[in-house]
């Protein structure tokens, strides 16, 4: 199945089994919520940077509807300048924050603000969020990688959440088997399927197929950040979906077929055209994907 730029712009009603036209946005996000055929899609609010300094959450919230999403991850930088943080901190306001998106339609599944503590906990519980996600530690430093996690470990017992971990190119096909990754269950993974493609290597030892990664350790997957990603033999670039080396078409369908259940979150990282926006490219991302599910 081939989906080029061309037919994600033409698409319209007709092709939308899911979404409706603009002056139907919140109505058709709160009916589907960007679930196609029982995989969830959604965007991490990294994707939206374009648009700073001001990224509020009214700024978010309208985002997310012209993207046809009902769900994020939602990044601490839209978070804390609308709770406050040290003595600002107002849980009260954690309250009025979740209204705002549920009045949207649109839910929160991740937190993403450095490590979890009493603190963010109460952010993530509050805005209905289940899990905090920070980097990977340094594979090449095994004692960092165990403190890191034991700590990790301690904190998501206590506070009841879970911690994801991100990849950037760090990562191969042996890293999550260490010790360190077993320090408790409510470790996870987010899994993101483009960089572990642009680090793709000649030594098969320590690399597999994303599709084989992702059903290794699909019960750990919390979610799978998707971009489309070369491999390291063709620069590790970052294009638009569909124009890269990352299998994202084969993705869903394989989701489906398995009938593993993570997010999967959009993470808008190629170059905008010119005369688009990042909230324009990450409906064009969406379309991709309702298209590639079948839905």
């Amino acid at each position: 199945m081939n989906i080029n730029r061309r037919e994600f712009c033409g698409l319209g009603l007709a092709a939308s089994a899911c979404l409706g036209g603009a002056g139907n946005l919140l109505a058709e996000v709160k009916k589907c919520r960007s679930e196609y055929k029982g995989i969830q899609v959604g965007c991490i609010t990294y994707s939206y940077r374009s648009f700073a300094p001001a990224i509020t959450p009214k700024d978010i919230i309208k985002y997310t509807l012209e993207g046809g999403l009902g769900t994020l991850e939602l990044k601490g930088e839209t978070i804390e300048p609308f709770v406050g943080k040290g003595k600002d901190f107002k849980p009260a306001k954690i309250k009025e924050l979740r209204q705002m998106f549920d009045d949207n339609g649109i839910s929160i599944h991740i937190v993403k603000m450095g490590g979890p503590d009493g603190y963010r906990a109460e952010i993530l519980h509050g805005l209905g969020a289940t899990c905090v996600t920070g980097e990977v530690p340094d594979p090449k430093k095994p004692d960092e990688m165990k403190r890191v996690a034991e700590n990790l470990a301690k904190v998501c017992e206590k506070y009841d959440h879970f911690f994801a971990f991100h990849n950037h190119t760090q990562i191969d096909a042996l890293t999550y088997d260490g010790d360190w990754f077993k320090a408790s269950d409510k470790l996870k993974i987010n899994f993101d399927i483009g960089h572990y493609v642009a680090a793709t290597t000649d030594d098969k030892t320590r690399f597999i197929d994303p599709l084989d990664f992702v059903e290794k350790y699909h019960d750990r997957i919390f979610s799978i950040h998707l971009k489309d990603r070369t491999t390291k033999a063709n620069k590790s670039k970052n294009l638009p979906f569909g124009k890269g080396d990352t299998p994202l078409k084969e993705l869903f369908p394989f989701l489906q077929k398995k009938g593993y259940r993570p997010y999967c979150d959009i993470e808008l990282e190629y170059g905008i055209p010119k005369g688009s926006d990042a909230a324009k490219e990450v409906k064009i991302c969406n379309d991709y994907c309702r298209i590639a599910s079948g839905c």
